[in-house]
């Protein structure tokens, strides 16, 4: 049997795969005794604090370090108004939205951590060579698919490479299948924002264009984008945060969210419910999917807290020789603007299946493009992930 089944035979396992290694007693991040002083949230589970982890893993001297801040529940205005200047209809029809507590990443996903996701093709080619953590049923609900190594490196890191610039050009799935390694590294459930939720952190509270208010002038305090980055992106954090911590949540490099791009807009989601969770416009094609917050290379009105970007995937590859072309990486120029954050919900699935449906490939043919790219012509690797890989590393690395 080919490997490739067992990405849908993982939906069906038992949970205690994905959850052994999760920890039965202190939660990251939660705290029983409200906080003297700094940034808290309260909840019915305890106080919600920021808290920062480094990857258990890395390339180099720089650790990846990540830094998460709790969001409060609440409930916000999904969309902008039709008298918001520059608005698109895509941008509609406005609705209110509830919003569960989560944590966020203060900055985007940078590449000191995106490499160390980016090196899982090699180490787990290497351990296929060593007998090292064969691929079985056991641990299929613990597998990801690593990254093929880069085609056209001067390509993706045409605006650099250095740890503290955003990780960029990569594909939605590619994005998911991150979450889902950091997720079983570190034992904690981590993913990629859905629409309400980006645009309920972006906001911060605030209903207008911006978080700071509709004087786009001010842009310049908070943003890397057409008119101060000189066409490139630049570290993450150098900017001022937005009022709940965020940096660089307009420019630099514009994030991925969970959702489909629909030309109606919200018109479907506003029928489906109320919440986050139920507006959520899960993709039944390949593409468009949407990015929220522009890119460096975009103008003030496409930073909007509400502006949506869609992706081009065929477009955003056209440069790209092979073929299946890679279902993992980019090749064109807007997409050196594509990145991501990453978010912790406060209450996360409790089991395989609702876990898998923020992390899998959520259209069979980009399953099959990447299960023919790793089975036929060795691009890309399948491996599974718990918080043993770092020994395992180190331990294939000595033979």
């Amino acid at each position: 049997m080919r490997f490739a089944c067992f990405c849908f035979v993982a939906l069906f396992l038992s949970v205690a795969a994905l959850h052994a290694d999760e920890p039965a007693g202190d939660v990251p991040g939660l705290v029983k005794e409200k906080p003297a002083d700094g940034r808290y949230v309260e909840t019915d589970k305890g106080y919600m604090v920021p808290y920062t982890f480094e990857l258990p893993i890395h390339i180099g001297d720089d650790k990846g370090t990540v830094t998460m801040v709790p969001v409060p529940g609440g409930t916000f205005r999904f969309g902008s108004p039709e008298s918001e200047p520059g608005r698109e209809a895509v941008e509609g029809p406005a609705f209110e939205v509830k919003v569960e507590p989560f944590w966020i990443a203060d900055k985007e996903v940078s590449w000191a951590e995106y490499q160390a996701y980016m090196a899982m093709s090699d180490l787990f080619v290497r351990f296929a060579v060593a007998e090292v953590r064969p691929l079985d049923d056991e641990h299929a609900a613990d597998v990801v698919s690593a990254p093929s190594n880069l085609y056209d490196p001067s390509f993706t890191y045409g605006n650099g490479d250095e740890p503290t610039l955003p990780a960029v050009t990569m594909s939605q799935y590619a994005a998911k299948q991150y979450t889902k390694w950091l997720s079983l590294l570190t034992g904690q459930f981590y993913r990629l924002p859905s629409e309400a939720e980006w645009e309920y952190a972006a906001r911060a509270g605030s209903a207008g264009p911006y978080f700071f208010g509709d004087d786009a002038a001010k842009l310049d305090e908070y943003a890397w984008y057409a008119d101060n980055s000189d066409g490139t992106t630049h570290p993450v954090g150098e900017k001022k945060p937005n009022p709940w911590g965020l940096y660089d949540i307009y420019g630099n490099a514009a994030e991925w969210t969970l959702d489909a791009y629909t030309e109606e807009g919200y018109a479907k989601a506003k029928e489906q419910g109320d919440t986050a969770a139920a507006v959520i416009q899960w993709p039944t094609t390949r593409y468009p999917r949407t990015l929220r917050g522009g890119s460096y290379a975009m103008n003030a009105n496409q930073l909007r807290s509400a502006s949506r970007w869609a992706s081009s995937d065929d477009d955003w590859r056209e440069e790209d020789p092979n073929i299946p072309k890679s279902p993992w990486w980019f090749t064109q120029e807007d997409a050196l603007g594509v990145g991501m954050r990453i978010i912790r919900p406060l209450n996360p699935p409790t089991d395989v299946e609702g876990k898998e449906q923020f992390w899998k490939a959520d259209v069979e043919e980009i399953q099959e493009d990447v299960d023919y790219r790793i089975d036929a012509e060795g691009r890309g690797a399948y491996g599974w992930i718990d918080k043993n890989l770092p020994a395992a590393k180190i331990q294939v690395e000595k033979k």
